[in-house]
């Protein structure tokens, strides 16, 4: 995206543009190109779920499906909380909900739990959901890295690999420099010390007198 559109969807985010119904379209190939880019732009996107709030003839499920879908890829930031709570609950309902919407809530509450391994067997059931979304794979594994990285120690190679998705040797060889984890000659994998994470930290406490003197006096 040229500078000279940027500064226009930053513009659209401000003031009263935030609810001109006349943005949608624009907003609407912002997000195409988001997807296109493997590019992410929160602000924008809720600012398209705050329109469909006041415009619901403009609504397109197709494009609520491209947001959430956006969010998953910012794991383990709150994003799809943040996005899903601007979505009318009466597209959530059972007896109303679009399949692929229900798919997607289905991989977040996947994502959400740690079952990685079902995730995947899941996601490749639909791939048309997220096709159109560049990077989403490799976006979902660096948030599994992070899990995997505040979690284990060490973890066999096969497992890691199960969890990333099904990776090849080579595949699994890129995810480990970027995260710098140590390939053991036993068939695991050295992720960290978990014990040089927890670092003590002194607190120390400023208490005012005239706290404590409201504190002696409200128990005379």
């Amino acid at each position: 995206m040229g500078d000279s559109k940027k500064a226009k969807v930053r513009s659209m985010l401000c003031g009263i543009e935030l609810y001109n119904p006349h943005n949608i379209e624009v907003l609407h190939e912002y997000l195409n190109e988001q997807c296109a880019e493997n590019t992410y732009d929160l602000e924008a996107n809720l600012a398209i779920l705050r329109l469909y709030q006041f415009n619901t003839e403009h609504v397109d499920k197709k494009v609520i499906i491209k947001i959430l879908l956006k969010a998953l890829t910012a794991l383990p930031s709150p994003d799809f909380g943040l996005c899903k709570g601007l979505i009318d609950p009466a597209y959530f309902e059972e007896e109303e909900i679009d399949p692929h919407l229900k798919h997607v809530l289905h991989l977040h509450q996947l994502l959400e739990i740690c079952d990685f391994k079902q995730f995947w067997i899941d996601l490749r059931s639909d791939p048309g959901v997220y096709l159109g979304i560049a990077g989403f794979d490799d976006s979902i594994r660096q948030y599994i890295c992070y899990v995997v990285r505040i979690t284990y120690q060490t973890i066999d190679k096969a497992s890691l690999c199960e969890l990333l998705g099904g990776l090849d040797d080579s595949q699994l060889k890129y995810w480990l420099q970027v995260n710098k984890w140590k390939d053991e000659e036993d068939g695991y994998v050295f992720i960290s010390n978990q014990e040089e994470l927890i670092k003590s930290k002194n607190i120390k406490e400023k208490i005012e007198f005239d706290s404590i003197a409201r504190v002696v006096a409200a128990y005379k």
